[in-house]
């Protein structure tokens, strides 16, 4: 039994792991292309030719559309103006709440206080890492206008028992699956299972065009809502014969035809990237399995992930090791990474989203607390201990690698695996030694900012 690196042994790897390259000769070609064509936008924000933008903008949301069965696809400069668009399409108006996971990225839940709605936030099922349906249903008032859904790292939420709920109460759901593009949830694709929903295509995406985001929905009337609030609808409500204007007003979500053309040529390559991380993540399944402390994630039969992240569970009761002191020790046994995709293990995620100051202080619209005043006689309250669930991943259970990617390859992912059965196999050694009086959750980003400015 070789000695921890992180107690002055040897490591089990010296060698940088590879980088994510995305950008081939390809898109490169796709951007010439535009660049030449002297057209870089297609859009003009009144009714007519150009409402919908140009000729890449509408042959790549047709490409998507096609590709998986959506009626709409809908393009936009971001996936937080996406959502935006999708909460204002549904027609959120001032004191609606929405239920949503607290365990997320911040735009999840903050659209809704742009429309005046209010975030409820339900607490997590631990073995798919998205929303727990007997937790949404007990959140639901009679001011709850919709849920927000989350594919939170890749894995689908159980949208069948979502849905009976939505139905159930007259509830509009929003699939938010930033994280799962091309994910199936037994044998559907995500995004449009509910009312409406869609993708990221920002720069540490699947796919991605810098910035971005894609809108899907099987809805005639919200798709065209959607496009209103792309393009000022203010100027196009009218024309296209929209009576209920509530919400209509627009602003400028626009996709580019240069990001479009390049977006074209990066969902080629989707499925191929999918089937990638598929058997990486099976053969790290494999070796991680059996490990005591540790829990891979399940997956189901009909349904698939994408491992944007690839997720584990650690029980520090098991071994007596806090988490922080586990991560540590196998970072230890790995290269320094130079970039987020090359940090072998994360943990904890991001804070719960209603422990931040504007839940906490709820002032988000102005400095009279809008909207978490919209409902006379209604105290919101957003306390810790609000979602133990969560709150218990976010401090001491979950772990997160972005590992599972193109670029690695299985001698790679062999490697990581070594490095963690090396220190699950002297846990008793780490535990009798000062790493594993460690506290508090080590900032990945920020020891790779110090890294790199060292080096």
């Amino acid at each position: 039994m070789s000695k921890l690196a992180i107690l002055g042994g040897t490591p089990v790897r010296t060698a940088d792991f590879p980088n994510r390259v995305s950008m081939g000769p390809e898109e490169k070609a796709a951007a010439m292309r535009v660049l030449d064509s002297d057209v870089l936008s297609g859009f003009v924000g009144a009714a007519g030719q150009f409402f919908d933008g140009g000729k890449e903008v509408r042959a790549f949301e047709s490409l998507w559309a096609s590709s998986y069965g959506f009626k709409h696809a809908i393009s936009v400069n971001s996936w937080t103006t996406g959502l935006q668009a999708a909460i204002g399409a549904i027609g959120l108006e001032p004191g609606d709440e929405v239920i949503c996971p607290p365990y997320t990225m911040s735009a999840s839940a903050v659209v809704a206080l742009f429309y005046g709605g209010i975030p409820i936030f339900a607490d997590l099922d631990p073995a798919r890492y998205t929303l727990d349906s007997a937790s949404v249903e007990s959140r639901i008032t009679p001011r709850t206008k919709a849920i927000m859904v989350v594919h939170l790292f890749g894995y689908p939420a159980d949208m069948d028992a979502i849905m009976a709920i939505a139905r159930k109460h007259n509830l509009k759901v929003i699939e938010d699956a930033a994280q799962a593009p091309g994910v199936l949830y037994r044998g559907r694709p995500v995004g449009a299972i509910g009312d409406i929903g869609g993708f990221s295509l920002n720069f540490h995406k699947h796919i991605h065009t810098g910035e971005g985001g894609l809108l899907v929905t099987n809805d005639d009337n919200l798709a065209l809502r959607s496009r209103l609030i792309r393009n000022h609808g203010e100027n196009a409500a009218e024309a296209y014969g929209v009576e209920d204007i509530a919400n209509t007003i627009g602003s400028n979500y626009r996709f580019t035809e240069l990001q479009a053309a390049i977006a074209i040529e990066q969902f080629k390559k989707l499925k191929g990237f999918l089937t990638h991380r598929e058997k990486l993540a099976r053969y790290l399944d494999s070796r991680l399995f059996d490990l005591p402390g540790l829990t891979v994630q399940k997956i189901e039969p009909g349904s698939t992930h994408s491992y944007y992240m690839y997720p584990v569970r650690y029980d520090e009761t098991v071994h007596g090791v806090p988490r922080n002191a586990f991560l540590r020790a196998v970072a230890a046994e790995l290269p320094k990474p130079h970039f987020w995709d090359t940090t072998p293990l994360a943990e904890g995620y991001v804070k719960p989203l209603y422990l931040n100051p504007v839940y906490q202080k709820q002032i988000a619209i102005g400095r009279k607390g809008f909207p978490f005043t919209c409902n006379p006689g209604v105290k919101y309250s957003y306390p810790k201990g609000l979602c133990p669930v969560v709150e218990r991943l976010y401090e001491k259970e979950l772990l997160l690698s972005p590992l599972v990617r193109e670029g690695m390859h299985q001698r790679d992912i062999q490697d990581f695996a070594d490095a963690i059965e090396k220190v699950v196999a002297n846990m008793a050694e780490l535990r009798n030694s000062p790493v594993s009086q460690a506290n508090g959750i080590y900032d990945a980003v920020r020891a790779i900012d110090e890294h790199v400015a060292k080096n």
